[in-house]
């Protein structure tokens, strides 16, 4: 790679790429769970769990996108886990919004009796959070879009917050990625992303990871992905790199087709809520302070019925399928209140828009809305 300066978006191209003669352009994965070892061992090249080639150049990748360290795991759960048993170790209190994601805030209730108390606040109160940090050794764990609700928080004043309480932040990046939003520079001490969703983008590999500029904490997330075991295999790595690529047009042109979506179903008569930074009102601001390049793929809509009218809606789309996660190419939807723990209201329908048109997601919508719920 040459000293010069890039952008984020050209170094996402050309991270991994190998200039030698002959060598090939874009490495292979390296599937082997053994390297040829003697004498002093390689810490990194020693054995599968400990590391791979193919990690450490999707590591180099998304370490770009926000001038940082990658550390990348199996899932973003595993990424989750380790964050929460390395930062929650002699603290008192985690603090986490009460509602973002779900398995979150269960993973965060089953390592209780081995970390922090977990306390749940409105992150968007910022008086609350101030209460919940106040004289106790904490985390505050910060998530922004929230999912499924999509409220957005004002990251740079829950940095302040944590900075003064003396408690690192933690913010869950998945919707936006780093390409629409940088926590790191909003006083994150970690950025946690689920490159399962938009980042790889195309529904077939599930890794996760977290990017911080903390050289001691990268290194302490690495001993928890190797004792652990929550590594990601060389091929879902891969698959990983060659979908980051093409991230920032994919999520921009997401978050356009979002925006006029959202904007559609304000008006509908029968959605009785929209839910998504670029529509809302009273978080507007804050959200294109932060997310300057667009608002992410992820909307959520209420419809004027009940939880069996919002299961006929999404049964009876052409185009849009049933289906969970979101960040794909293709768009899928659900009625998100049919997980158990799932807090969201019962005729909440979440939809992850994918490259599809505009014109023909929000004519499947419509579609579904008049034949699948005709009122």
């Amino acid at each position: 790679m040459s000293d010069q300066p890039m952008s984020a978006e050209s170094a996402l191209i050309h991270a991994a790429e190998q200039r030698e003669l002959s060598e090939p352009l874009v490495p292979p994965p390296m599937l082997t769970s053994v390297f040829v070892s003697s004498g002093e061992p390689d810490e990194n090249l020693a054995y599968g769990r400990n590391g791979n080639p193919t990690w450490l150049a999707l590591e180099r990748a998304l370490g770009a996108i926000e001038d940082s360290e990658a550390v990348v795991f199996g899932s973003g759960q595993a990424a989750s886990m380790a964050l929460m048993l390395a930062l929650g170790r002699g603290r008192a209190r985690i603090v986490l919004g009460r509602d973002g994601y779900y398995n979150a805030r269960q993973l965060a209730d089953w390592l209780r009796p081995h970390g922090a108390e977990p306390v749940y606040v409105d992150l968007q109160d910022l008086r609350a959070v101030e209460r919940a940090l106040d004289g106790a050794r904490g985390v505050l764990w910060a998530e922004s879009p929230t999912n499924p609700l999509l409220r957005v928080a004002d990251l740079a004043a829950l940095g302040r917050l944590a900075a003064a309480a003396r408690a690192p932040m933690i913010v869950d990046n998945t919707l936006a990625t780093g390409v629409l939003q940088r926590p790191l520079d909003l006083g994150a001490a970690a950025s946690l992303c689920s490159l399962t969703k938009s980042a790889s983008g195309h529904s077939d590999v599930m890794v996760g990871a977290v990017l911080t500029r903390d050289p001691a904490l990268a290194d302490e997330l690495r001993t928890w992905r190797t004792l652990g075991g929550g590594i990601a295999g060389p091929l879902e790595a891969w698959l990983a790199l060659r979908g980051l690529k093409t991230l920032p047009l994919r999520i921009e042109r997401q978050s356009a087709t979002a925006l006029a979506i959202a904007e559609h179903l304000a008006g509908h008569p029968r959605v009785a809520s929209v839910h998504y930074p670029g529509t809302c009102t009273g978080t507007l601001d804050v959200a294109r302070a932060q997310m300057p390049r667009g608002f992410g793929p992820l909307l959520s809509f209420e419809l004027d019925g009940g939880a069996a009218d919002a299961d006929e809606v999404v049964a009876a789309a052409q185009l849009i399928v049933p289906a969970t996660s979101f960040g794909g190419v293709g768009s899928t939807w659900e009625r998100r209140a049919r997980w158990p723990g799932e807090s969201a209201p019962d005729s909440l329908i979440r939809l992850s828009v994918g490259l599809e048109p505009a014109a023909d997601l929000i004519a499947d919508i419509e579609h579904s809305l008049r034949t699948g719920w005709p009122g």
